[in-house]
C-alpha cells in the first residue's frame, strides 16, 4: 500500500472521509442540530496531521452518523447526491482520480442491531456480506495508487469493569466475545481486499487485562480499562454518558492509528 505523498506545485490533493458517527466526530457535547457532530472526531485530527506532510491537502467528509454497511450501499439515513454515501464516494474518487492523497471509512458496527452478544452473528453476517463489494468499488473508482484503510474497533464497555464482579465479568465477555471476533471479522475481509486496518484494538490496548494502571479518583485498574475510561464517554455519568463515542483524546488515538498505516 503506496504512502501519501506530497506533489509540488500541483492542485490540490484530497482526503476523503467515510463512515458512521465516528467519522464525523460524534460526542454528546456536540451540537445536538447536526446530530452530535464535532470538529474533533479522528478525520479532523487525522488532517490536521496529514498537512504537516502535505500543504495542499483539502479534506471531504462523506460519513453520516448511524451508518451501517447496508445503508452505505442503499441510502435511506440521509440525501447524497447520488442516492447513497457509497456512490457519492464512487463519484469523488472518479472525479478526482490521481488527486485523492487517501481514503479512511469506518463501518460495520452499527450493522449490529442491539448491543448484545446475540445481536453479533447477524451483524457479522451483514458485514460480510456487504463489506467486501464497498472496498472493491472503492479500490475501482480510486485506482490502486490511492491508500484505503478501514479501522479495528475498541471496546467502550470496559468501564463496566469499575462496577465490580458483575461489570469485570461482562467487560471481559465484550472484549473476547464481541470486540475480537468483529475485529477479526473485519480484518479478513480487508486482507483478502488487500487493504491494511488502523489498529485501534491495539491503540486501546483493548485486550490487556493484565498490565495495571493507575486511574485517577480509582487507583490500579487494567490498561484497557483506563484507556476506555479517558479516551470514550463510555464510563461517564448522566446526561453526557454512558455514551460510546470515543472522546477527543480518544479521536487523536484513532487519527494517530490511521497516520501510521496511510502517511508512513
Amino acid at each position: 500500500m503506496p504512502a501519501a505523498t506530497a506533489r509540488d506545485g500541483e492542485g490540490p490533493l484530497y482526503y476523503l472521509s467515510l463512515g458512521d458517527s465516528l467519522a464525523t466526530g460524534v460526542q454528546p457535547i456536540g451540537d445536538p442540530e447536526r446530530q452530535f457532530r464535532t470538529e474533533e472526531g479522528y478525520a479532523d485530527q487525522l488532517y490536521a496531521i496529514a498537512r504537516r506532510r502535505l500543504p495542499n491537502l483539502r479534506a471531504v467528509k462523506l460519513g453520516n452518523p448511524g451508518e451501517s454497511t447496508r445503508t452505505m450501499i442503499d441510502g435511506g439515513l440521509t440525501e447524497y447526491a447520488n442516492g447513497s454515501q457509497l456512490d457519492d464516494a464512487v463519484a469523488f474518487l472518479r472525479g478526482h482520480r490521481g488527486s485523492v492523497a487517501f481514503v479512511t471509512i469506518d463501518i460495520g458496527f452499527n450493522d449490529l442491531d442491539s448491543y448484545d452478544l446475540e445481536a453479533l452473528p447477524a451483524g457479522l453476517a451483514s458485514i460480510g456480506r456487504n463489506l467486501p463489494g464497498i472496498l472493491g468499488r472503492l479500490q475501482d473508482a480510486a485506482g490502486p495508487r490511492t491508500p484505503i484503510a478501514g479501522m479495528t474497533i475498541y471496546d467502550a464497555f470496559l468501564p463496566l469493569w469499575l462496577e465490580g464482579p458483575l461489570g469485570q465479568e461482562i467487560a471481559r465477555r465484550s472484549v473476547w466475545e464481541a470486540v475480537v471476533p468483529l475485529n477479526d471479522h473485519l480484518g479478513e475481509i480487508y486482507r483478502v481486499a488487500g487493504l491494511p486496518l488502523a489498529d485501534v484494538e491495539g491503540a486501546f490496548s483493548t485486550t490487556d487485562f493484565e498490565t495495571g494502571v493507575e486511574l485517577a479518583g480509582v487507583g490500579l485498574v487494567p490498561i484497557n480499562v483506563a484507556r476506555a475510561c479517558a479516551w470514550t464517554w463510555g464510563g461517564t455519568p448522566p446526561p453526557l454518558g454512558p455514551d460510546l463515542h470515543a472522546n477527543a483524546d480518544g479521536y487523536r488515538a484513532i487519527a494517530e492509528a490511521f497516520a501510521r498505516v496511510v502517511l508512513d
